[in-house]
This record gives structure tokens, sequence and C-alpha cells, in this order.
């Protein structure tokens, strides 16, 4: 087998992919706007007449390579250029102003490696243990699961609970369209026979995630960004180098352990672990005055989100953040479906993507350290040019997924009402998450109940199912337990 996972990813064929995944990706994170999701969304329908382990890889590596670009802008223009670099604006500009960007840039670059490199040896280390674990699963367990899942939506719906869950309950309902898997009956079609199979959830996500933002970008598409620095100096100093260490596997691992809950998200792993750090600090008040710690520790966290989000996709299906869930898409559209099951039937492709996740994050190191100067051109890209180029790749991705016009028509709606969501400051993070889930929490409940014969004490009955239970629990009371308890202080 090690052979076999050796042959798949040091292919001519597959590497080029990773490499140009990795590449795209950070040209798309350092553009503000454009998302990790959003690179990985527009990617998506170029893999579908590709073999599972390039089109995963490809998609992967666009993912590595976003979530460290969005630490260029964010350095150069003090304007991120995706969530997960927000915490990096904090000290990155601060070196910029001293003229010290390349210096920035490169710790960012080192660091970043550093924290993927953490969450793929988690990855390799933690997500077969998990499998044969969730081998163990019943149709109880795999609903309280789900329930666990959505339980997450409290935690991505921004600054609004009841925004979020109302857009959660829009993706569960949306879930529900289609032939019933227990009886087979056609739910919600409305005699359409386009909507027979379900809601194709990829049109859906490049609608929310893509579209929509395209939609904002025309707003101020005459606005350039403008860089006047030269950068030079990238390879940290010496001194550079030991905060580096002390820092970037350390937020690595926080990373990692949040990406592992699902629906935390790389921007909360790199505030995290710029918090971590700052409290380590003897001198706390120089954060956010431009030091390397406040670079290192959020952009190894961030990094280390990557690999942990993909170990409750790939282990028990239910996405870590929303580009694992496009990644869910992009298994099941090469007709594989994630869960423990695929541990042992795709042995090979799951110790593939764990190697070219690796592969992936020393390339990004490569063309960090080496191509800045590139990138950093890619920010003068005028948005007239690009924001069309988003617009034609997002039709022609929604068409070829099942080429059919109807997919395009849904992807359209849901770009325009992810572009009044994000208008109204809803995340749609929920939907998303709601659509995916809705399907696995409904079939399970109702097999659960056929097999007790109705009685709902089936999900109470084994450990497993007391663990989610729990889970649950605190996942919807800890913020209400958390006020109170501020409230209580205050008072």
């Amino acid at each position: 087998m090690l052979l076999e996972v050796l042959n798949s990813v040091f292919n001519v064929q597959i590497t080029l992919f990773i490499i140009l995944g990795v590449f795209t990706g950070i040209c798309i994170g350092s553009l503000p706007g454009l998302t990790a999701t959003m690179g990985v969304a527009l990617v998506l329908p170029l893999t579908f007449g590709l073999d599972a382990i390039p089109g995963i890889l490809l998609l992967i590596g666009v993912y590595v390579g976003a979530i460290y670009g969005g630490s260029i802008s964010a350095i150069l223009l003090r304007t991120p250029g995706t969530p997960a670099a927000a915490a990096t604006v904090l000290d990155g500009f601060e070196f910029s102003k001293r003229g010290e960007s390349g210096r920035a840039l490169g710790i960012s670059t080192v660091s970043s490696f550093l924290g993927g490199v953490v969450s793929v040896l988690a990855l390799w280390l933690i997500s077969p243990q998990l499998a044969k674990l969730a081998l163990r699963f019943s149709a109880p367990e795999f609903f309280l699961l789900a329930v666990f899942g959505l339980s997450i939506i409290a935690s991505i719906s921004g600054n609004s609970l009841a925004k979020g869950v109302l857009c959660g309950a829009l993706g569960i309902s949306l879930s529900f369209i289609g032939i019933d898997s227990i009886t087979g009956y056609p739910r919600f079609t409305f005699n359409n026979i386009n909507l027979l199979s379900g809601m194709s959830f990829i049109p859906v996500m490049i609608g929310l995630f893509a579209m929509s933002q395209a939609f904002s970008t025309v707003e101020k598409i005459f606005t350039p960004d403008q860089i006047t620095q030269k950068i030079s100096k990238v390879w940290p100093t010496r001194s550079d180098w030991k905060v580096i260490l002390k820092h970037a596997p350390l937020s690595g691992v926080i990373g990692t352990i949040i990406g592992i809950v699902p629906g935390a998200g790389a921007e909360i792993g790199a505030f995290v672990s710029y918090g971590q750090a700052k409290r380590m600090s003897k001198h706390p008040e120089l954060f956010g005055t431009g030091i390397p710690e406040g670079i290192a520790a959020p952009e190894g966290g961030n990094n280390g989100v990557t690999g942990g989000a993909l170990i409750p996709m790939l282990t028990m299906g239910v996405p870590g953040d929303a580009v694992a869930a496009i990644l869910i898409g992009a298994l099941t559209v090469q007709g594989l479906q994630p869960g423990p099951l695929l541990f042992t039937e795709h042995t090979t492709l799951v110790y593939s993507i764990f190697l070219g996740m690796f592969v992936a994050n020393v390339t990004m190191l490569v063309l960090g350290l080496s191509s800045l100067k590139l990138f950093v051109k890619v920010l003068s890209v005028p948005k007239a040019i690009l924001t069309p180029m988003i617009f034609i790749l997002c039709v022609v991705g929604s068409y070829a997924i099942n080429t059919n016009f109807f997919d395009v028509g849904i992807m359209l709606f849901f770009g325009i009402l992810g572009y009044f969501l994000q208008k109204a400051d809803v995340s749609v993070s929920p939907a998303v998450l709601g659509l995916i889930l809705g399907p696995m929490a409904e079939s399970n409940f109702r097999r659960a109940l056929l097999m007790s014969e109705g009685t709902y004490s089936i999900f109470f009955a084994s450990p497993i199912a007391w663990v989610f239970v729990v889970l649950t629990l605190i996942t919807l009371l800890g913020p209400v337990v958390g006020d109170a308890l501020k409230k209580k202080r205050i008072a």
C-alpha cells in the first residue's frame, strides 16, 4: 500500500496538479474578498473529469494555498485576503509601515508551513483511530452525530444567533426536497423532474460563496489596491527563527484542535492562537506594534485548521469547515462516501490525501519564499477583469455538474440570496451545514425508530450516543453559561 501511495502522489501529473492548486490558491487568497471557500468552490468543477486522487489533491492544494495567501494582502494592504488572515493584520501591517514587509512575509510563510505540517501529522495519526471507532456507529449514533454537527450552527452564526438558526433551518428545509429515502415518495418537487434527485448542494455552495461575493465585488470594481513597497529580505533572521519555532508548532496544535470541531474555522484558530501567544509573552503590551510573534502565532494557527478540518470530514462525513463541506461534494461526485468505510474500502486514496497534503504544504513554502514578488503583482489585477472571470467560472462550474441549465438557475438564485444575506450580516455557512447534515439526520433518525419499533430510548442506549448528547448540550449551553458568568462577574 505504501508503494501505491507513493506512486499515486509522486506521479508527475499529480504533483503538477498539487503545485497548480497551491499556486492558484495563493493567488486567490491574496486577493481581498476572494476567500478560500470561494476558491475551492470555483476550482471544484474543473475536477469532474479527473480521477479521485488528482481531483481531491488539486482542491486541497487550493485550500492550503489560499489560507496562506490571505496573509499577503493582510501584511501589505492592511486588508486580509481571507477571514483567516484577520488576526495577521494586527502586527503584519506594522512591519510594512516600517518598510519590513519582506521580513513579515517570510515569517508568515515559514509559520504557515509549520502549522500546516503539524496538522497533517495529526490528520495522519488521529483519523485512522477515529475511523475505527466510527465503524461501531449505527443509525442512532449517526443521528446524534448529525445533531452535534448542526448544533455548531450556534458558533458560526456571526453576530446574531437567531439569523444563523434561521439560515440553518433554510438549509435543512432544502435537504427535504427530492425522493424520500425511506418510502420512495417525491417531496416538495412541484412536479419538476430536476428536483427528484434533491437539491444539488454544489450549485448552492457556488452561489452562496462565490457568486454572492462576485456581486459584492461589482460595487467596488473600479477601486484598485495600490502596492508601493518593494519586497526584499524574505528569509527570516536568526532571532525570527527562534520566535517561529517557539510559536508556530504550538499554534498548529491549537489550530488542529479547533479544526476538528465542526464549524469553527481558520479565523477562530488564528485569533485563539494569537491570544495564546499574547498570554505566554513576557511583553504582551508589544502585540499590535509589529512583532514576529504577532505573525507567527496566527499564521501557524490558521494553517493548522486545514488538516484538523479534514479529520471529522474523512472519518465521519461531518465537515470541519465550509471548505471541508465542498470537499465532501467533490468526493461524492467521484462516487465516494466520506466516513469510516472510506478507510477500509479506499485506503490508498485516504493515505494519498494525507501525503498529498504534506506535499501541498512543502509546495506552499517553496512558492512562498521564491515567488512572493509574483504573488504581490496579482494584487494589481483590475477587478474589472477579475470579476467577469469569476462570473463565467460560476456559470460553467454549475452547468458542468449535471450538464443541466437548471443547476445554473439554482446557482444564480442562491448567489442573489447570498448577496442579500451578506448585506443583512447573515452568515451563509449554517445553510450549507444544514443542507449537508439534514439528510444524514433525517434518514438515521427514521432508521433508528424502525430499529427500535418507535422507542426513543435507542438514542441513549450506547456510551457513544451519550458522548454526542453531552457534546451537543455543551455546544448549545456553553455560550449561554459563559455570558451569564460574565454578567455575574461584572455585577
